[in-house]
């Protein structure tokens, strides 16, 4: 896992680097999301790993399924990534990138998981306090697990704030058996 970070930190610098010159880390979000799912599909990904088949046909053919909202840049970047053989670290790459850019936006992303459905008002209760602890807008994804029981658990980034009855009964248990 460090080692796929280490090969995909200067690729994700400099996609980054070249947006923000571009006023366009939207875009190119977009462009590298997609370029990570074109490379993570099972026939691709055989495409690539096969040492019959040239790093240019296979830019190529990731440039083809792009698409044109790829642009002349987009292709570039793929043909550099083939021609390192660095393809198959796209969607490590587009996870840094999304790193930098929340960062560079001051965001940060996180996932509720709840034991039932939130009313917008619980929601709207949730993202003020993360606002406030973290210093920064908070874009949220909720899910629903009924196994929890009761509460919520907040997961951003590394971080997990684990408010469910499931786990509160865990630690207790874990607390007990020690």
């Amino acid at each position: 896992m460090s080692e796929l970070s280490t090969l995909a930190r200067p690729y994700a610098d400099a996609v980054f680097r070249m947006a923000q010159g571009e006023n366009d880390l939207a875009g190119w979000s977009s462009r590298v999301a997609s370029l990570a799912m074109i490379v993570s599909d099972a026939q691709v990904a055989r495409l690539i790993a096969d040492p019959a088949v040239s790093s240019d046909r296979v830019a190529g053919l990731v440039i083809d399924v792009a698409g044109t909202s790829l642009g002349e840049r987009g292709a570039n970047f793929v043909k550099v990534l083939a021609e390192n053989g660095r393809l198959t670290v796209l969607p490590e790459i587009g996870v840094q990138f999304e790193s930098l850019k929340a960062n560079a936006e001051s965001t940060v992303e996180a996932t509720i998981t709840s034991a039932q459905e939130l009313t917008q008002a619980q929601l709207d209760e949730l993202v003020a306090g993360l606002k406030a602890r973290f210093n920064r807008a908070v874009t949220v994804q909720v899910a629903v697990d009924a196994e929890l029981i009761g509460g919520a658990v907040i997961a951003i980034g590394d971080q997990v704030i684990d408010g469910s009855v499931k786990g509160r009964l865990q630690r207790m248990s874990f607390a007990l058996q020690g």
